[in-house]
């Protein structure tokens, strides 16, 4: 991706980020092309060996028992369960919702002619869920919750070993039929090519560190993935109505998730720009995550001053980022114009940390300016649209002959006779 702070058309920089955070990350894949072919080769001895190596853990058993999981439902702290249920309860109704749009289609399309398409759910999908920093609670919800509304047979969950009880618990509401700790690359391998013990699933969904990320690139082709995800980002587009303190929060906030987030302003005013600045350093020296935020705002943070409302609406586009805020006198008209992100944030009461814990839409989303040509994770990620057709005598007439020439045309003797075969028969008949 181009940096975003190169030359912009309509865009002066009040802040421009130090540092690419894709262009610094370091270079995995060797060591994930080691993983996996150990995985696919010995299986859960492979397995085994780089858990004890990257996490440190020395399980005899990857699959967390029914017992097990049912104690660490049991041992959640009851407003956690409760906070924990609502959010399912959110992200399992809204994907009801997007899952009742998409309907199977049938239809004449010339006289004899008949074409649709099913909606099917996939047979086995895994679920890759991160430790992380810290305890994710939503993460489970996000991958999970929608695969079982899509209907797919099995939900296979993966996590890293030393990852907290209570993201157990969270798979376990969430529907995983099989939760197994197993983390980082070797997780991927295990659920692309199958274990002894881990079942081969036929796609696989979920954010994770650059190891996770490097081997669901390299595993993609006879399975599928969701996308590929980087660093996490938050762009807020705002003009003069904007609130500097609550910029500055949500910047913020997204920024403790890792060093490397992306955190960046587009207003039409100046004095915004330079307001959320110093707000932003001031609540540096009080929030409890700063080491992490700090480093992510010095090295990633951006704060561009555009010309108009159309510079504005246009760099934004070219960023595409992964949530995007607008905080605009009217931001309903604002949002109507935008179009490249992952997700949409419409007026300052809409917060990133609403959707990313419990309103309803998911939190996996595009990075990387990958919000130029897919969406976040959904429901349809589950299942696929499948065509078929079928054909009437009459339709047979009317789509062979220009079948026969086309064949024929293109020097294709085998296709123009099986064309000609059904149109000899019927007018045999």
């Amino acid at each position: 991706m181009t940096n975003p702070a190169q030359p912009f058309p309509g865009i002066t920089h009040r802040r421009a980020p130090k540092r690419d955070a894709l262009s610094d990350a370091n270079d995995v894949s060797e060591t994930v092309a080691g993983v996996l072919k150990a995985v696919q080769t010995r299986g859960d001895a492979a397995v085994r060996e780089f858990a004890a190596r990257f996490d440190k853990s020395e399980l005899d058993v990857f699959e967390v028992s029914m017992a097990d999981r049912e104690a660490a439902v049991a041992n959640l702290d009851p407003q956690t369960r409760a906070d924990t249920e609502f959010a399912i309860g959110n992200v399992r109704a809204f994907a009801e919702a997007q899952r009742a749009t998409m309907l199977p289609l049938d239809v004449e399309i010339i006289p004899g002619v008949h074409l649709g398409h099913r909606i099917i759910p996939l047979e086995r999908v895994g679920c890759y869920v991160p430790g992380g920093r810290y305890p994710l609670l939503s993460a489970p919800i996000m991958t999970i919750v929608p695969a079982k509304v899509a209907g797919v047979q099995e939900v296979v969950a993966c996590l890293p070993p030393n990852a907290h009880e209570a993201m157990v618990a969270g798979c376990h509401l969430s529907g995983a039929d099989r939760i197994f700790r197993i983390g980082g690359a070797q997780a991927i391998a295990a659920m692309a090519f199958g274990t002894e013990t881990v079942p081969k699933v036929d796609k696989i969904v979920g954010p994770g560190n650059a190891f996770v990320n490097e081997a669901k690139r390299q595993v993609f082709g006879p399975i599928g993935i969701d996308q590929l995800a980087g660093p996490s980002e938050i762009y807020t587009v705002a003009d003069s109505s904007g609130d500097a303190e609550m910029l500055a929060t949500d910047l913020l906030a997204q920024a403790e998730h890792d060093v490397r987030t992306r955190v960046g302003l587009i207003t039409t005013d100046p004095a915004l720009a330079d307001a959320v600045i110093a707000e932003v350093e001031r609540q540096l020296q009080e929030i409890e995550t700063a080491e992490t935020a700090g480093i992510a705002w010095e090295d990633y943070g951006e704060v561009a001053v555009a010309e108009d409302e159309a510079a504005m609406l246009a760099y934004s586009d070219f960023i595409a980022p992964e949530h995007l805020q607008v905080h605009t006198v009217d931001p309903q008209a604002t949002a109507k114009k935008l179009r490249h992100y992952g997700s949409l944030f419409i007026g300052e009461l809409a917060s990133v940390v609403y959707s990313d814990k419990c309103c309803g839409t998911n939190h996996t989303l595009p990075t990387m300016a990958a919000g130029r040509y897919t969406g976040g994770l959904w429901v349809g990620a589950y299942v696929k649209v499948a065509t078929h057709q079928w054909m009437e005598p009459h339709g047979v007439q009317a789509v062979a002959p220009p079948a026969v020439r086309q064949s024929r045309s293109e020097g294709l003797d085998g296709h123009r006779r099986a064309a000609q075969l059904r149109l000899d028969r019927l007018q045999a008949s």
